[in-house]
């Protein structure tokens, strides 16, 4: 029997929630599900995102890197840019295997959090 099924919940610890709310629904789009004064929830396809401040001292530290799947990224790349998201770097490829290609870019939240766009890609053999 398989004891880990799927994973339910990210957890985004922030500074400051009303500022982090605001960047994760506006700038970057994602559906929020409700808000509490110490929390919020978001909907990402069914995978939900939490962002809440600390409850202990311990808790208070920078969130795992979340990579947000996209499917064109230099569009979204270019959107996130005029809505004045940082980003440390402009879109690359990271790896190709066989014919997929992945792509990436590298941004901070208002939290100090590193997150990513990635984008996978299939890319056609020319034949010539």
């Amino acid at each position: 029997m398989k004891i880990i099924q799927s994973i339910g919940q990210i957890g985004v610890p922030v500074k400051e929630l009303d500022r982090a709310v605001q960047f994760y629904k506006d700038q970057l789009g994602i559906p929020l599900l409700f808000q509490t004064d110490s929390m919020a929830f978001f909907d990402l396809n069914g995978l939900r995102m939490m962002l809440s401040l600390p409850e202990k001292e311990q808790f208070a530290h920078s969130s795992s890197v979340l990579y947000f799947q996209v499917e064109d990224i230099k569009q979204s790349f270019e959107e996130l840019v005029s809505k004045e998201v940082k980003f440390i770097d402009e879109p690359h490829l990271v790896a190709k295997v066989g014919q997929t290609e992945t792509w990436m870019t590298f941004f901070y939240d208002t939290e100090n959090n590193m997150h990513a766009l990635m984008s996978e890609t299939e890319v056609k053999e020319d034949n010539a």
